[in-house]
């Protein structure tokens, strides 16, 4: 897509293809998360949701994903409070907190690997539920605009 559709409309006022266009395919949305009872904090683990692809960082059954996974993070114009698991790089995110999509997102390079060769996602460093329930935790939840 070469029409910089984002800049001219809302989370709301786009169309299908273009709300799913926004993902940059970092697939953190996909790795389990814990929160730390006291202080409310979240972490991301390198533990991978079932269906991730974990070398493409793709959902395998992206249509019927929230029927499926019962705690599927399902994204929508109309509940940007979802938007706050996501992490601060997240164009869903930024966009709703009036914030440009970053230099690396494939709408602007025209390339959907700049999201691992920025090293967004954890590509090369995920496991998948499917082969343990062991998991490090990786980083904290940055929820600071950037």
């Amino acid at each position: 897509m070469t029409d910089q559709f984002w800049k001219r409309k809302t989370l709301p006022e786009m169309d299908a293809a273009e709300w799913e266009a926004l993902c940059d395919g970092c697939a953190l949305c996909c790795m389990h998360k814990v929160e730390e009872e006291d202080s409310g904090e979240v972490f991301y683990t390198n533990l991978a949701c079932r269906l991730l692809d974990l070398k493409t960082c793709r959902c395998t059954d992206y249509a019927n994903r929230a029927r499926r996974v019962a705690d599927c993070l399902t994204l929508s114009a109309d509940n940007t409070a979802a938007f706050e698991w996501l992490p601060a790089s997240c164009a869903y995110r930024r966009l709703a907190r009036g914030q440009d999509l970053p230099d690396w997102h494939p709408l602007i390079t025209g390339d959907p690997s700049t999201v691992h060769e920025a090293c967004v996602s954890l590509r090369g460093d995920m496991l998948s539920e499917n082969d343990t329930d062991e998991y490090t935790v990786i980083y904290k939840l940055n929820n600071e605009e950037e």
